[in-house]
C-alpha cells in the first residue's frame, strides 16, 4: 500500500504508534527513556537563527538567534554542545543543547564556513576563506589558540581520523593544505585541480580524496603519468587522490560535471561524488583509485548521506525536489521521494534498535524539513511529514544525550 504520512507533530506515543503500525510489529515501538534527548539543529542562513526539533515527536521546540548568515554546524561527541560558524559575522556561536540557548561567541577570521570538530571534542578547525587561513579554536576553554596561514580560498578544513593531520582545500589557489596538528603549523601544500572542494578521508587517514568543480586543471598539477589536456569547462569534473603518509598527489579521477559532494561509506570501501552539472553520481573504489560506474539521478545532485550499514545512498535533488534512494549492494536505483523546493542537507536519524526510521532534508527555498520515513525491513520509504524552518535552511546536525535530571 502507497500513502504518505502527515504527522500531527508534538506527541511522542503517536510516532512510536505509527512506526509499530507501519513496520507490522510491536517491537518496533520507540520507546525512549525519560532523560533521553534527541535534537535536529537546522541552520537558516537568511533569518540568522538555528531550529530547533525534536526527534522524538517531530516537533519544532525552539529557535535560536546565532550570529549572520549560519552556514556550518557541528555537534560535540563528549559534551552537550552544538557549534555553529556564522560566516557574515565571523565567528562561531557555542549552544548549551540542554538549554538550548547560546552560551558563547568566538570571533573567527573572515568568511568561515564549515567546522570540523575533533573526535576527542577538544579542538574545531575552521577555514576562513576571505583571509587565507585556519581558526583552531580550543572547545573546552572557548578560545582561538591558533591561526594558521594556507592557501588562498580555503573553504573546508577535514581532520584526519588518527587525528594527525588537518587537510584543506584551497579554492582559489587549486591546492590542498596539509597542516600538523601537534605543533599546528603547515606541513605542506600540494598543487592538485581547479576550484578543489569539498573532502573526505579514508578511516585509515592513508588518502584524501578531494571534488574539484571546474575540469580546468593546471598542467603543473597532473601526476607525472597523467596526460596535460587542453583546458576544457564543458568537460567532466575531477577528483583529486591525495597520499597523505607520502603528502603527494597520486591521480585525478575524472568523473560528471560540477562534483560539488562527496559521501563516504563508513568502511571506506567506496565514494559516491554527486556530479551537481550532469545529474548523476559516480561510484570511486578507493581501494585502487578508479571509477566504477556512473548512475543517473534526479536534477542537479547536491548531497549524499549513506546509510550506516552500508547498503544505501540518499542523495538529495536540488533541481528536481527529490530525494534518490539507491541501492549499493545491487547498484540500482529504487525510488525518488519528492520533497520540498531546492533540497539541499541530509542527516540520518540516528539508529533505533539497530534501524535508522528517519531522514531528514533541508529544503532551502521552501525553507521547511522533509522528513521522510524508512520502513527498514520492506524497504519502503514514504513522506513522513514537513516542518517550518528559518529562512534558506542550510546544515542539519543531530545531537544525543541523556539529561541530568538534577541540574534540570
Amino acid at each position: 500500500m502507497k500513502f504518505t504520512l502527515h504527522l500531527r507533530r508534538g506527541s511522542l506515543a503517536a510516532v512510536s504508534l505509527l512506526v509499530a503500525l507501519i513496520t507490522g510489529c510491536r517491537q518496533e515501538v520507540l520507546d525512549y527513556p525519560p532523560a533521553y534527548r534527541e535534537y535536529s539543529y537546522v541552520t537558516n542562513g537568511k533569518s540568522n537563527d538555528v531550529t530547533v526539533i525534536d526527534n522524538r515527536t517531530f516537533k519544532t521546540v525552539k529557535t535560536i538567534a546565532v550570529g549572520k548568515s549560519p552556514t556550518g554546524i557541528a555537534v560535540s561527541p563528549t559534551r552537550n554542545e552544538v557549534y555553529v560558524v556564522n560566516t557574515d559575522s565571523d565567528s562561531l556561536s557555542v549552544i548549551d543543547a540542554e538549554h538550548n540557548a547560546v552560551t558563547t561567541t568566538i570571533a573567527l577570521g573572515r568568511s568561515p564556513y564549515f567546522i570540523e570538530v575533533t573526535a576527542d571534542g577538544m579542538r574545531g578547525y575552521i577555514a576562513n576563506s576571505a583571509s587565507n587561513n585556519v581558526s583552531v579554536v580550543d572547545l573546552p576553554g572557548r578560545k582561538v589558540v591558533a591561526t594558521v596561514g594556507v592557501g588562498i580560498a580555503p573553504g573546508m578544513a577535514r581532520v584526519t581520523p588518527d587525528g594527525k593531520t588537518v587537510v584543506v582545500s584551497n579554492r582559489g589557489q587549486d591546492s590542498v593544505s596539509l597542516l600538523d596538528t601537534e605543533n599546528l603549523k603547515l606541513r605542506s601544500s600540494i598543487s592538485v585541480c581547479a576550484q578543489p572542494t569539498d573532502i573526505a578521508i579514508l578511516p585509515d587517514s592513508s588518502k584524501a580524496f578531494v571534488t574539484c568543480a571546474s575540469s580546468n586543471t593546471p598542467a603543473a598539477s597532473k601526476p607525472a603519468k597523467a596526460k596535460a589536456e587542453p583546458a576544457n569547462d564543458d568537460g567532466p569534473g575531477e577528483v583529486a587522490v591525495i597520499d597523505l603518509k607520502n603528502e603527494r598527489l597520486l591521480t585525478l579521477l575524472d568523473v560528471g560535471k560540477m562534483p560539488v559532494h562527496l559521501a563516504l561509506k563508513p568502511d571506506g570501501g567506496e565514494l559516491f561524488v554527486s556530479n551537481f552539472g550532469s545529474d548523476s553520481v559516480s561510484t570511486i573504489e578507493t581501494g585502487n583509485n578508479e571509477v566504477g560506474n556512473t548512475q543517473p539521478m534526479g536534477g542537479s545532485p547536491v548531497r549524499g548521506l549513506v546509510s550506516a550499514d552500508n547498503s544505501l545512498l540518499y542523495e538529495s535533488n536540488f533541481g528536481s525536489d527529490s530525494v534518490s534512494v539507491y541501492s549499493i549492494q545491487n547498484g540500482k536505483f529504487l525510488k525518488a521521494i519528492a520533497v520540498g523546493n531546492k533540497p539541499d542537507a541530509l542527516a540520518l536519524q540516528l539508529a533505533r534498535n539497530g534501524k535508522q526510521y528517519f531522514l531528514l532534508v533541508a529544503n532551502s527555498h521552501s525553507n521547511d524539513v522533509a522528513v521522510i520515513f524508512i520502513n527498514p525491513d520492506k524497504p519502503a520509504w514514504s513522506l513522513f511529514t514537513m516542518i517550518p524552518a528559518g529562512v534558506e535552511p542550510r546544515q542539519i546536525a543531530i545531537k544525543a544525550f541523556t539529561v541530568n535530571q538534577k541540574r534540570q
